[in-house]
């Protein structure tokens, strides 16, 4: 865990949440889903003037109605009295009811009609309107799709489930012009390329939701998705967006964006304080103790470009991590940065991209850095040869802390200290590094954000990096290790997450190398390439090649007698 004392900005508590339920009432057409939406008044106090889903907050009485709520076996009351709160708010903005009669007999148009919707600002009445009628409410047929935590940064925050649910027949939506405005009908494409045009403005959880909702061909479907949800009852998803600036813009993403641990590292309780453009001009502080400068080489290999990671502080020195390729100002501003503070350099392996640049690096402190890591292998490349100053063992420990005259209160407040650990797989002399007493992984090339790693024989192995892939996991899980840091792309959130992730993408990827081998007995990696990474760009195929012939190598490993 980060130590608050490296945190660049001052933290605040975010406001808290509110219970809330909204629903997407959907109906099948020709052209394929569409679901009901209506505009929020001008004035209102939350998203204003914005297209949504019918919804509110959760009233204490919602629990009451659970007398008149039909219940799936499956459904807890906590789900309940969500769809309870979304079928009395759908009642009272649109006069849409999901009801029907003890025979099973939906309720009509005509019963609805007479029903009160301005008198229902409770559930009590709402409730009692429904008894007297000897209504039941329909809840078992809703579904939860989705599920939102508010921003942290906003002013006003709610826990709300998207839930799911066929519109009723025979009813037509009316909005109650208080709070909701022009009920309408729209596919999910249609809203998003109308918002697009800047004639139907959305929210950022209406937009994820509805690009979700897109994929489905019908009504069906979707509550199907839901129902049958592998893990059980719950939402096919659930976020908490963080925010960031792009372009000059505020720019939010779910947690499956590339940027959001980088946000959730830097600004933990959602302030909008952290810049996510790309440049290699000035080093970007993520920490007091932290600063990455990418250098200024992006391509389809590196993505936006090598991340030379500089660790530590004015009081105790700089550790450089990946000093890069030889490249003359990316140096100079790594130099610059540190004011020539160089304690120690770290390459995590010999590809050119990372190492060429610690010698000069070297040059120019007056102290004269030690280059450390792993000398490259006899098998690799001529491009990608590496000979450190000294070789780093596995589980040593790199320890940066002030001067003796520092106060000891100071000195431990102030120690940064880098454990080594040896990853062979992508290449044969691969290290990471774990900053321990905040809780960060510096992962070279073996995880990255955004793509997976090439793992090239000779010199790359992929049962070395797999297993190297379950060692860091081990590390992270003893180390308490949250964040990853890679060598190029955006900071990594929930650490094991991404590994478990990144290893089941490769297995993954074996299964149909393996298939193909199968289904090409007396193929070559030639024919086999374009059924294994059918999903993936033919560009990019040479590049796969070398992660295949990996794979084949480790397949024909396991499969023999």
């Amino acid at each position: 865990m980060v130590r608050p004392t490296q945190l660049i900005h001052p933290q605040r508590e975010p406001a808290p949440v509110r219970a809330a339920a909204t629903v997407l009432l959907l109906r099948d057409t020709p052209e394929g889903v569409e679901v009901l939406m209506t505009r929020r008044s001008s004035t209102a106090s939350f998203a204003p003037g914005a297209y949504v889903f019918p919804g509110g907050r959760i009233d204490e009485g919602d629990t009451t109605a659970r007398a008149i709520a039909t219940r799936r076996r499956t459904q807890s009351r906590v789900q309940l009295t969500q769809a309870i709160a979304a079928v009395r708010e759908s009642f009272e903005e649109l006069g849409v009811l999901l009801a029907h009669h003890p025979d099973g007999r939906p309720v009509s148009a005509e019963e609805v009609a007479v029903m009160d919707r301005s008198t229902a600002t409770t559930t009590v009445a709402f409730a009692d309107q429904c008894v007297e009628r000897g209504l039941l409410l329909s809840t078992d047929k809703v579904y939860t799709f989705a599920h939102w935590i508010t921003d942290r940064d906003l002013p006003k925050r709610f826990d709300v489930p998207f839930l799911v649910a066929r519109m009723p027949e025979g009813q037509t939506p009316a909005a109650d012009e208080t709070e909701q405005f022009e009920p309408c009908w729209v596919r999910p494409a249609d809203a998003l390329e109308r918002h697009a045009a800047g004639t139907f403005f959305m929210i950022y959880p209406t937009l994820r939701t509805l690009e979700r909702l897109a994929a489905y061909k019908t009504v069906d479907a979707v509550l199907d998705a839901c129902a049958n949800r592998p893990a059980g009852e719950g939402p096919l998803w659930t976020s908490c967006p963080r925010a960031g600036m792009l372009a000059g813009q505020e720019a939010r993403y779910m947690e499956t964006d590339s940027p959001y641990g980088e946000l959730a590292m830097v600004s933990p309780d959602g302030q909008i304080v952290h810049a996510l453009d790309w440049q290699c001009e000035h080093p970007v502080p993520l920490l007091k103790n932290v600063q990455r400068l990418t250098a200024p080489n992006p391509s389809a290999m590196t993505g936006p470009g090598t991340n030379s990671y500089i660790v530590g502080d004015a009081a105790t020195g700089y550790v450089v991590i990946d000093p890069g390729p030889n490249d003359f100002d990316h140096i100079g501003r790594l130099w610059r940065t540190t004011r020539g503070d160089i304690r120690m350099i770290v390459c995590t392996h010999s590809h050119a991209d990372h190492s060429p640049g610690a010698l000069p690096l070297q040059k120019l402190c007056k102290t004269q850095p030690p280059i450390l890591g792993l000398a490259s292998a006899p098998t690799a490349r001529s491009t990608a040869r590496f000979t450190p100053d000294r070789e780093l063992k596995d589980g040593e420990r790199l320890v940066l802390s002030p001067q003796a005259s520092a106060a000891k209160e100071e000195a431990a407040a102030h120690t940064h200290t880098l454990r080594v650990v040896h990853t062979p797989g992508h290449a044969a002399n691969h290290l990471c590094l774990v900053l321990e007493e905040d809780g960060l992984l510096f992962s070279g090339d073996h995880v990255l954000n955004g793509s997976t790693t090439v793992v090239d024989p000779p010199d790359g192995n992929m049962n070395a990096y797999l297993d190297s892939l379950d060692k860091l996991d081990a590390t992270c899980a003893a180390g308490g290790v949250a964040f990853i840091l890679p060598a190029h792309g955006y900071v990594l959130g929930e650490a094991r997450a991404a590994i478990a992730y990144l290893k089941a993408h490769r297995l993954k990827r074996e299964a149909k190398i393996a298939a193909a081998m199968r289904e090409l007995p007396e193929g070559t990696p030639e024919d086999w390439l374009p059924i294994a990474y059918s999903d993936v760009p033919e560009r990019m195929w040479p590049v796969a090649a070398r992660s295949l012939a990996a794979h084949i190598e480790r397949i024909q490993q396991l499969t023999q007698p």
